[in-house]
């Protein structure tokens, strides 16, 4: 039987979805049941931000490095996952993948209130890492296999297999909604329902080999398009990821944990520069890995965050309300790439554009809503600009540079990722902490004395550390109806409002920064003919 499967892979054969695998199928919806266990994770641990802020008395800056460390664990994850897939195969990849799921779950749910608060910190930051990782192992997996399934439509079904992205935030935001009453434990505790399922769908499943693989091409063959221009996007945010995990473990040692990570993120950059035998790279890759960095930041990131900052600005219900029902719209916009590519004319790169544009400006529209009804229109449109970018962009990828087979994918989720966890998540929180410590300061600076944390600091790269409002005092009053609340609680909400709005403000600069590189780019395949897909031969 086993040679049987494998005689059905040496010879690519067209079926009626344009697959090349009898089994093509099944694969394509194990992966989207793979990445919906994903997407309910990160649904539902968005959703009880607020409370493990009132359990643990976290700033929004604590949670948003423990939110970060799932995404920058996802690089290790996939970067690891792309280097190695072809060598061990994707079985034991999805194996790996299940058990960092379940050992997330058992690392989490240890966490308690009644431990010293840097205790619970840790077991949830490295409960989150766990689960980062799980995700970036199963998307080195899906993202080149369907790839190499699908060759003739690989913006098509990639825009299928991460429908169930949002899918899953979808039941997650539903779980948080219905069931928020309930123990934090037992809402994230669902996310292990779709991980026994995607492990039961891989079972003994035959896979395919990427077509630079099949082709013999070397390791160092399939990196020369990442080349030193892409090892330097990756190995600056490694630097920056260390020094987050050396600084806190050697508090008064700085020089040596920048020196640790230097060593670390020097040596992955010299690494991919010899075996490329120092290859420049290709700059439309580079671009790609600059463009899929703010991609991480301004999707990923902001989803993190979306629905406390929106139940912040109305309410806690309306929030969660808001974020399943752009879940839902961003499902069904993904089973439209082939449509709007096809009958709009609109090429992956043309559509990116659009989108960058439309995020930006949804962005500045959530920032200024002050009702429910407003509130849906204005997520709505950037909910469209968010939900071809993460995709679409791994086609670009697949479709320009072929050579680099799994691995340019599994590099650019990785940097994606890492910028979301880096900067995307903590960048809000710190953001979120900074501007209603400072609004409440520079206007009711005897109240801001009062309502500060005695135990939290914010500080984010080279930004200022702040001392932000007390969390659980805050969480504790945004719960009191308006008409109930004292002066001072109204004063202190309001601040926190208002530091959300300008945390959207200069959220929407990273897509309009990504216009403008998606614009040198359409600008570049027009001055060559037009963009369409390459072969290997052709790369």
């Amino acid at each position: 039987m086993g040679r049987v499967n494998e005689r059905r892979f040496a010879k690519p054969m067209n079926t009626a979805n344009n697959a090349i695998a009898p089994n093509a199928q099944r694969l394509l919806w194990a992966g989207f049941t793979a990445i919906l266990a994903a997407g309910l994770g990160f649904g539902i641990r968005g959703g009880i931000f607020a409370n493990w802020a009132a359990d643990f008395n976290f700033s929004a800056t604590q949670l948003g490095l423990i939110g970060g460390a799932g995404f920058t664990s996802f690089c290790f994850g996939i970067i690891i996952g792309g280097l190695l897939v072809d060598k061990i195969g994707y079985g034991k990849l999805v194996a790996a993948a299940f058990a960092l799921h379940v050992i997330s779950a058992l690392i989490t749910f240890t966490a308690n209130p009644s431990m010293p608060q840097g205790v619970s910190y840790q077991i949830l930051f490295w409960g989150m890492f766990a689960f980062g990782a799980a995700n970036g192992t199963l998307e080195a997996v899906a993202n080149p296999m369907i790839a190499t399934l699908f060759p003739n439509n690989r913006n098509h079904y990639l825009n299928i297999l991460h429908a169930s992205w949002p899918l899953g935030m979808i039941f997650g935001g539903l779980i948080g909604w219905s069931m928020g009453h309930y123990d934090w434990k037992i809402q994230l505790a669902f996310y292990l329902i779709p991980t026994l399922v995607y492990g039961a769908m891989y079972l003994g499943q035959k896979f395919p080999q990427s077509e630079a693989s099949a082709k013999g091409l070397k390791l160092g063959e399939m990196l020369k398009d990442v080349g030193i221009l892409g090892a330097a996007v990756v190995s600056g945010l490694l630097y920056l990821f260390f020094i987050g995990i050396f600084t806190p473990l050697l508090p008064d040692q700085e020089p040596l944990a920048k020196t640790l990570s230097a060593v670390i993120a020097g040596g992955m950059f010299l690494w991919i520069a010899a075996i490329t035998g120092f290859a420049l790279g290709h700059w439309v890759l580079f671009l790609l890995f600059i463009a899929h960095a703010m991609v991480g930041a301004v999707e990923i990131g902001t989803d993190s965050w979306i629905q406390n900052i929106t139940g912040s600005i109305l309410t806690v219900e309306q929030g969660k309300i808001l974020f399943v029902i752009t879940s839902l719209f961003m499902f069904v916009l993904r089973f439209m790439a082939h449509f709007i590519e096809t009958k709009l004319g609109l090429k992956p790169v043309s559509l990116l554009f659009v989108c960058a544009l439309l995020a930006c400006l949804g962005l500045n529209l959530v920032s200024a809503v002050h009702a429910f009804g407003p509130a849906i229109g204005a997520l709505m449109v950037y909910a469209f600009g968010k939900t071809f970018f993460w995709p679409t962009m791994l086609a670009v990828a697949g479709d320009r540079f072929p050579r680099t087979g799994a691995i340019a994918m599994s590099l650019m989720g990785g940097v994606g990722m890492m910028s979301a966890g880096l900067i995307g998540s903590p960048g809000l929180g710190y953001s979120k902490d900074r501007f209603a410590a400072q609004e409440l300061k520079e206007n009711h600076p005897a109240l801001y004395q009062e309502w500060q944390s005695s135990e939290a600091k914010s500080k984010f790269f080279g930004f200022q550390e702040i001392t932000p409002l007390d969390a659980k005092r805050l969480e504790e009053a945004k719960k009191i109806p308006v008409a109930k609340r004292t002066p001072e609680q109204q004063t202190v909400v309001a601040a926190d409002i208002q530091a959300n709005r300008t945390t959207l403000k200069i959220d929407s600069l990273i897509p309009a920064s990504m216009a403008v590189i998606y614009l040198i780019l359409m600008l570049y395949f027009k001055a060559i003919g037009g963009y369409r897909p390459l072969r290997v031969d052709e790369a």
